[in-house]
């Protein structure tokens, strides 16, 4: 008997559940749904168009009130009605990660200060002093 005739009924099982809506979902959560979302719930699973999505309490409220929302996203990132319902599941999620101290500001050098100071002021001046900062900033 051939290699693949016996791998059919063993793969099967295990492919049917990873659906590749879900695996592309689980992939593109935070593009689909956005960052601040994306860090308050999590989803679990995607099963006959029910999405089931792990959050905590007051998350499940908030995404009952935008199902809708959420549901018309997913489908449009994916490009096809693949979500028809939201399920919800409590979990604890992890806390979201502390955001990064700004960089100090570093002065520009002797140079670049002397051609901006020779611009006249006005917003376009502004923009470029901002864009040198960013541009000469030292990051630890």
């Amino acid at each position: 008997m051939p290699l693949g005739a016996l791998m059919a009924p063993l793969t099967r099982p295990v492919l049917r559940k990873l659906h590749p809506g879900s695996a592309q979902l689980m992939a593109e959560w935070e593009a689909l749904v956005g960052p601040s979302l994306a860090t308050r719930a999590r989803p679990r699973r995607l099963e006959r168009g029910v999405l089931t999505v792990a959050c905590s309490g007051p998350v499940a409220m908030e995404l009952t009130m935008l199902a809708p929302q959420v549901i018309e996203r997913i489908n449009a990132g994916l490009g096809r009605a693949a979500v028809k319902s939201l399920r919800f599941v409590q979990a604890m999620m992890p806390p979201p990660p502390s955001p990064r101290p700004a960089a100090p500001e570093q002065p520009l050098p002797p140079a670049m200060t002397a051609r901006l100071e020779t611009m006249p002021e006005g917003p376009l001046r502004d923009a470029l002093a901002r864009l040198a900062a960013g541009v000469y900033r030292k990051d630890d």
